[in-house]
C-alpha cells in the first residue's frame, strides 16, 4: 500500500473519531436550542472558522473546472445530512442512528463492487450493522419518524460522498469551506426560527464551538483529503468504522453498556474495513480517485 493510501485512511479514521466527540457535545445543546439550533451552530460556526482560515476567495479555479451546480449540490447535501441526522437523535439512540445512516455509504459500496472479495467485506458490514441494532433489547419500539430521519441522512451521506469528490476535484481545498458555508445558509434560518435569541447565549458558546470544530470543520477537511485520494467504493466501505466508533464513544463518553453481540458486530465491521484497506488496488474507470486540486 502506497503512502498516499495510508494518509487517506489515517485522515478518514481521524475524521470519524472527531465526529463522535462532536456528537457527544451536541447532546448538551439539544435541551437549550433543539436539533435545529444545534445544526445552525455546527454549520454556521464551522463555516466562519474555515472561511477565515482557508480564505477561499483567494483561489480562482479554471473556468473549465468551474461547476457551481456541483458545489451547491455538495453544500446542500452537507446541510440536509446534518439537519436530518440531528433530528433523528431526538428520538433514537446515537449508535442506532449512525448505523441506519450508514445505509447510504453501504449502497454506494455495493454499487461500485467489482470483485468477489468486495462482497465478502460488504456482507461482514451488513452482518455487523444488523448486530449493532439492538431492536430486541429496547424497552419500546424505535420511533418511526426518527428512523426515517436517520435513513434520510443516509441518502444525504451518499450524495455528500459523490458530490464531494467532484467538488474537491474542481475546487480543491476550498470546496470544504464553500460547501459548509452553503449548508449553513440553508440551515441557520431553520435554527433561528426554532431557537430564536437562545442561539446568542454566551453560556452555550463553548459547546457550540466544540461541536463546530469536532463535528464539521475538522472532520470534513480530513474527509476531503480521503475522498479525493481513494475510490468511492473504498471510501464508502471504510466508513463502516463509523458505527463501531460511535458504539465505543458511547462506552467511553456516555457510560453505555455493550453486550457480546454488539462487540461481535464491532469486530465484524473492523475486519471488513481492514480487509477493504488491505485489498485495495489501483481503481479504474469511473472509480478512479480524483486529485484534490
Amino acid at each position: 500500500m502506497n503512502r498516499g493510501a495510508l494518509v487517506a485512511i489515517a485522515a478518514l479514521v481521524a475524521a470519524m473519531v472527531s465526529y463522535q466527540f462532536g456528537a457527544s457535545l451536541a447532546k448538551h445543546l439539544f435541551p437549550a436550542v433543539g436539533a435545529e439550533g444545534a445544526t445552525a451552530y455546527r454549520l454556521g460556526l464551522s463555516a466562519i472558522i474555515l472561511v477565515l482560515l482557508r480564505r477561499p476567495w483567494r483561489s480562482s479555479p479554471s473556468s473549465a473546472k468551474k461547476d457551481w451546480r456541483v458545489l451547491w449540490g455538495y453544500g446542500l447535501a452537507i446541510g440536509a445530512m446534518n439537519f436530518v441526522f440531528y433530528m433523528s437523535l431526538r428520538t433514537i439512540p446515537l449508535g442506532i442512528a449512525v448505523a441506519l445512516e450508514f445505509t447510504g455509504p453501504l449502497a454506494l459500496a455495493l454499487f461500485h463492487s467489482r470483485r468477489p472479495v468486495d462482497f465478502v467485506w460488504t456482507a461482514l458490514v451488513v452482518a455487523g450493522l444488523l448486530l449493532l441494532l439492538p431492536l430486541r433489547g429496547l424497552d419500546k419500539p424505535l420511533d418511526p419518524v426518527g428512523v426515517m430521519y436517520a435513513l434520510a441522512a443516509g441518502v444525504g451521506w451518499a450524495l455528500y460522498i459523490v458530490l464531494g469528490r467532484k467538488a474537491g476535484a474542481a475546487y480543491g481545498a476550498t470546496a470544504v469551506p464553500l460547501g459548509i458555508a452553503i449548508g449553513a445558509l440553508a440551515t441557520i434560518p431553520i435554527g433561528f426560527a426554532h431557537a430564536g435569541t437562545a442561539l446568542f447565549s454566551l453560556d452555550l458558546l463553548p459547546y457550540a464551538l466544540g461541536v463546530a470544530v469536532l463535528s464539521s470543520a475538522l472532520p470534513y477537511s480530513l474527509e476531503m483529503i480521503a475522498m479525493t485520494r481513494m475510490s468511492t467504493r473504498t471510501f464508502s466501505v471504510l466508513l463502516s468504522l463509523e458505527p463501531a466508533i460511535a458504539a465505543l464513544a458511547g462506552v467511553a463518553l456516555l457510560s453505555e453498556h455493550l453486550g457480546p453481540l454488539q462487540w461481535l458486530a464491532i469486530a465484524a465491521i473492523v475486519v471488513a474495513a481492514a480487509g477493504t484497506a488491505l485489498s485495495t488496488r489501483r481503481p479504474v474507470s469511473e472509480d478512479e480517485p480524483l486529485p484534490i486540486g
